[in-house]
């Protein structure tokens, strides 16, 4: 059964940093395709960022690129989403999920599903 929890999540400010975490089990990362989501408040779902297998495979959405980083850790099944200089826009409920498709057009796909998990809050605010 494949199951994921996300956590990381807090209040910074804007400029700060956080590294949010998804733990993954019932499937293993090299086969799997696994994305961040976020939602903002009064929002749909947003694809922010995904990896599959190889680090050479990612996906991040324009809002967020530049600033976020994503990568795997095989050994501990977790895929980490490093955000950096983070700002109020940015505040919102970031969800994982995955698949054993490809990141493009999984993740955009994935917004338009009513299911999500419980989430991680991510508040940027002074």
């Amino acid at each position: 059964q494949m199951q994921l929890v996300e956590s990381g999540g807090g209040l910074v400010h804007p400029g700060g940093s956080l590294r949010l975490s998804c733990v993954v089990s019932g499937f293993t990362l090299d086969d799997y395709a696994v994305g961040w989501f976020r939602q903002a408040p009064g929002k749909d779902h947003e694809a922010i960022a995904c990896i599959r297998g190889s680090e050479s495979s990612k996906y991040y959405a324009d809002s967020v690129k530049g600033r976020f980083t994503i990568s795997g850790d095989m050994a501990k099944n977790t895929v980490y989403l490093q955000m950096n200089s983070l700002k109020a826009e940015d505040t919102g409920v970031y969800y994982c999920d995955a698949s054993p498709r490809r990141c493009t057009p999984w993740v955009l796909a994935r917004t338009r599903l009513a299911s999500w998990g419980q989430g991680t809050q991510v508040t940027v605010s002074s």
